[in-house]
């Protein structure tokens, strides 16, 4: 029975220690090829978001100018209401002793004093209107310094954005790295040739269909034919042209060269156009992926998009699915 006991025991360590062993093994080709299309399409995903905070920053950097602008002016107004009360004050010391009016030059509330029976008098000798225009470019000042700070606030909040997505980007591909590390020699370099077959087929694919459009006069047409004509192009985060590529990049000047202005970031892109739905696309439609969205396209017809999808891969044009990988059609615009 010990004896028993004891095979039994040792049995189940075996067991044990092997399934450990089998956990940490190192993934199959396969699997390390999903893994890193998983954690290149995961980059792209935190890129648009890193894009989507970059116009954020820009825009209120362009906001706290105009807030200093008029700070700046509000300060010179409150200086030169300030000076007229001096003045008054000493010609009112001159006239007749302090009074309240030193008191009123000191006063965080000016327009209180209206209310003082002490300054009635000064009132009365025509000071209240110097008073008004000095407690209303007080306040002035102070709401434009609130502004100002309240901008500030929201820069840095927005810089730390992008700075986490960044960092979550680059940390994604890190990892893409290390995984594709962790093969054979041998297996890297099978992965290699398989993912370099692939993506030639794909492009081979993607310039016969970019040769067989035509297309029309009209702003998605013109938009579209510049898309295609970028097909092999390669991804590159927050690139716009004029040989690299992100998603919204691409998208932006194609429909630059339509005449159309577009934000450089599918969350924003999305605000523009006509809502499409997904069976009454044209060629031309700007097609939208993810929650919260992080991928745009353009609809090509016959059911083809072209698109920068991600690291690692060239601007192709692929079938348009109800999923883009994990992220779900949200909508596509006309523009």
């Amino acid at each position: 029975m010990r004896v028993k006991v004891i095979f039994v025991a040792a049995f189940t360590l075996l067991f044990a220690v092997t399934s450990t062993l089998q956990g940490s093994a190192a993934p199959t080709v396969a699997s390390a090829q999903r893994e890193v299309d998983r954690l290149r399409t995961l980059a792209a995903t935190k890129f648009e978001a890193a894009n989507e905070a970059n116009i954020k920053i820009s825009e209120l950097e362009r906001e706290t100018v105009l807030l200093k602008q008029r700070e700046s002016a509000a300060l010179e107004q409150l200086n030169a209401s300030s000076d007229v009360l001096v003045r008054l004050a000493v010609a009112n010391y001159k006239a007749g002793g302090f009074g309240a009016t030193f008191d009123l030059i000191f006063s965080a509330d000016p327009s209180q004093y209206l209310k003082d029976a002490s300054v009635l008098e000064m009132v009365s000798r025509g000071y209240s209107q110097e008073i008004q225009q000095f407690a209303y470019a007080q306040q002035q000042f102070k709401a434009s310094s609130f502004r100002v700070a309240d901008r500030k606030a929201l820069v840095e909040k927005e810089r730390a954005k992008l700075n986490r997505e960044v960092a979550a980007a680059k940390g994604a591909l890190a990892k893409a790295e290390r995984v594709l590390g962790s093969l054979k020699r041998e297996d890297r370099a099978r992965l290699a040739a398989a993912e370099a077959a692939r993506e030639g087929r794909i492009l081979a694919a993607s310039k016969k269909y970019a040769s067989s459009f035509k297309g029309d006069n009209s702003r998605g047409s013109i938009a579209l034919r510049y898309a295609l004509s970028q097909v092999g192009d390669i991804y590159v985060y927050a690139a716009a042209g004029p040989t690299r590529w992100d998603c919204s990049g691409l998208t932006m000047r194609a429909f630059q060269k339509a005449r159309v202005s577009l934000p450089h970031s599918s969350r924003l892109q999305v605000r523009y156009g006509k809502s499409i739905g997904y069976s009454s696309v044209k060629p031309g439609d700007l097609l939208f992926f993810g929650t919260p969205i992080s991928h745009v396209s353009i609809y090509m017809g016959n059911g083809k998009m072209v698109h920068a999808p991600r690291p690692g891969k060239r601007v192709e044009v692929v079938p348009f699915p109800k999923r883009f990988g994990s992220k779900p059609f949200v909508g596509a615009k006309r523009l």
